[in-house]
């Protein structure tokens, strides 16, 4: 079995969003949105409403043998429903 979660994203950005209950996470760059969107309603007990994904390309690197290719990860937008929240995300652990 796969980690489709692989961490929360937590910057400033992103904490302005979680008010409005839209949280972000690293994901599995093969999982689909059906697999996230069961994985955060599994692994946090909440109901999710919709989920957006997107493609981000990492940096390249210089290395002594020239420049490295970039890494490729993928983030994910979850909204949650309405009432609901994730407790990492304001300090509590879960």
């Amino acid at each position: 079995m796969k980690t489709v979660i692989k961490k929360p994203l937590v910057t400033e950005k992103t904490s302005m969003l979680a008010e409005s209950g839209v949280y972000s996470f690293k994901v599995d760059q093969k999982a689909d949105k059906v697999e996230i969107k069961s994985a955060v309603e599994k692994r946090f007990e909440v109901k999710v409403k919709s989920v957006k994904t997107m493609i981000c390309r990492g940096k390249s690197k210089k290395t002594a043998k020239g420049l490295s290719a970039p890494k490729y990860w993928k983030k994910a937008f979850v909204t949650l429903k309405e009432g609901e929240k994730i407790k990492i995300f304001e300090g509590g652990a879960s």
